[in-house]
Protein backbone atom coordinates (compact mmCIF):
# COMPACT_ATOMS: atom_id res chain seq x y z
CA UNK A 1 0.00 0.00 0.00
CA UNK A 2 2.72 2.39 0.94
CA UNK A 3 4.96 1.35 -2.47
CA UNK A 4 2.36 3.06 -4.95
CA UNK A 5 2.35 6.12 -2.97
CA UNK A 6 6.23 6.59 -2.49
CA UNK A 7 6.38 6.20 -6.25
CA UNK A 8 3.65 9.01 -6.85
CA UNK A 9 5.94 11.54 -4.66
CA UNK A 10 9.37 9.98 -6.15
CA UNK A 11 7.60 10.86 -9.82
CA UNK A 12 6.43 14.47 -8.64
CA UNK A 13 9.67 15.23 -6.59
CA UNK A 14 11.82 14.18 -10.07
CA UNK A 15 8.97 16.11 -11.89
CA UNK A 16 9.61 19.41 -9.75
CA UNK A 17 14.03 18.90 -10.18
CA UNK A 18 12.74 19.08 -14.09
CA UNK A 19 10.90 21.72 -13.92
CA UNK A 20 13.79 23.80 -11.81
CA UNK A 21 16.20 22.66 -14.48
CA UNK A 22 13.91 24.08 -17.53
CA UNK A 23 13.67 27.59 -15.47
CA UNK A 24 17.74 27.52 -15.06
CA UNK A 25 17.88 27.42 -18.59
CA UNK A 26 15.15 29.76 -19.35
CA UNK A 27 17.14 32.09 -17.12
CA UNK A 28 20.68 31.12 -18.72
CA UNK A 29 19.30 31.97 -22.35
CA UNK A 30 17.97 35.27 -21.04
CA UNK A 31 20.93 36.71 -19.79
CA UNK A 32 22.48 35.63 -23.09
CA UNK A 33 20.42 36.82 -25.11
CA UNK A 34 20.28 40.24 -23.42
CA UNK A 35 24.11 40.84 -23.26
CA UNK A 36 24.45 40.47 -26.95
CA UNK A 37 21.34 42.66 -27.23
CA UNK A 38 23.34 44.89 -25.06
CA UNK A 39 26.68 44.70 -27.57
CA UNK A 40 24.74 45.64 -30.51
CA UNK A 41 24.40 42.37 -32.03
CA UNK A 42 22.69 41.99 -34.94
CA UNK A 43 18.92 40.42 -34.33
CA UNK A 44 19.80 36.88 -35.60
CA UNK A 45 22.73 36.75 -33.53
CA UNK A 46 21.20 37.67 -30.37
CA UNK A 47 18.18 34.68 -31.31
CA UNK A 48 21.21 32.25 -31.74
CA UNK A 49 22.86 33.71 -28.28
CA UNK A 50 19.94 32.81 -26.57
CA UNK A 51 19.35 29.16 -28.39
CA UNK A 52 22.36 28.15 -27.12
CA UNK A 53 21.14 27.98 -23.09
CA UNK A 54 17.37 27.80 -24.19
CA UNK A 55 15.26 24.20 -23.80
CA UNK A 56 13.90 22.74 -27.05
CA UNK A 57 11.31 24.45 -28.45
CA UNK A 58 11.44 27.64 -26.44
CA UNK A 59 9.88 30.72 -27.93
CA UNK A 60 12.70 33.55 -28.24
CA UNK A 61 10.67 37.34 -27.80
CA UNK A 62 13.26 40.24 -28.07
CA UNK A 63 12.39 43.60 -27.41
CA UNK A 64 13.80 47.16 -26.91
CA UNK A 65 12.65 50.57 -25.19
CA UNK A 66 14.58 53.54 -25.78
CA UNK A 67 18.37 52.73 -24.31
CA UNK A 68 16.59 49.10 -22.54
CA UNK A 69 16.98 45.87 -24.19
CA UNK A 70 14.93 42.89 -22.62
CA UNK A 71 14.54 39.37 -23.98
CA UNK A 72 12.45 37.16 -22.52
CA UNK A 73 12.13 33.25 -23.10
CA UNK A 74 9.37 30.93 -22.41
CA UNK A 75 9.12 27.32 -23.09
CA UNK A 76 6.31 24.41 -22.32
CA UNK A 77 7.75 21.75 -20.04
CA UNK A 78 6.67 18.44 -19.95
CA UNK A 79 7.13 15.07 -17.51
CA UNK A 80 8.86 12.44 -20.22
CA UNK A 81 6.84 9.70 -18.07
CA UNK A 82 3.66 11.68 -18.40
CA UNK A 83 2.68 12.73 -21.86
CA UNK A 84 -0.83 12.68 -20.70
CA UNK A 85 -0.42 15.33 -18.17
CA UNK A 86 -0.58 19.05 -19.06
CA UNK A 87 2.37 20.84 -20.06
CA UNK A 88 3.81 23.26 -17.81
CA UNK A 89 5.14 26.99 -19.11
CA UNK A 90 8.10 28.33 -18.10
CA UNK A 91 9.29 31.98 -18.65
CA UNK A 92 12.39 33.68 -18.04
CA UNK A 93 13.72 37.12 -18.79
CA UNK A 94 16.76 39.33 -18.82
CA UNK A 95 17.00 42.99 -19.39
CA UNK A 96 20.11 45.38 -20.10
CA UNK A 97 20.97 48.67 -21.01
CA UNK A 98 22.49 48.84 -25.26
CA UNK A 99 25.61 50.17 -25.74
CA UNK A 100 25.71 53.75 -27.21
CA UNK A 101 24.68 54.05 -30.93
CA UNK A 102 22.20 50.34 -31.40
CA UNK A 103 19.09 51.57 -32.33
CA UNK A 104 15.45 50.71 -31.44
CA UNK A 105 14.46 47.55 -32.42
CA UNK A 106 10.39 48.73 -31.86
CA UNK A 107 10.60 50.64 -35.51
CA UNK A 108 11.62 47.67 -37.07
CA UNK A 109 15.64 47.93 -37.62
CA UNK A 110 18.22 45.81 -36.97
CA UNK A 111 20.92 46.43 -33.74
CA UNK A 112 23.45 48.44 -35.29
CA UNK A 113 26.93 50.27 -33.92
CA UNK A 114 27.60 47.30 -32.20
CA UNK A 115 30.52 47.12 -29.06
CA UNK A 116 33.53 47.15 -31.92
CA UNK A 117 32.29 50.27 -34.09
CA UNK A 118 31.55 52.06 -30.55
CA UNK A 119 35.21 51.21 -29.79
CA UNK A 120 36.80 52.16 -32.62
CA UNK A 121 34.44 55.50 -32.81
CA UNK A 122 36.17 55.93 -29.41
CA UNK A 123 39.72 55.30 -30.08
CA UNK A 124 39.51 57.47 -33.35
CA UNK A 125 38.60 60.35 -31.23
CA UNK A 126 41.41 60.37 -29.00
Amino acid sequence: MGLPALVAVLGAALWAVALVGAHLACVDAARAGARALARGEPVAEVRAAAALSAPPGAEIVISMTGEMGRVTISAQVRPTWGRMLPPVRIEASASAAVEPGVVDLSTGGEAVGGWAEAREREAGHR
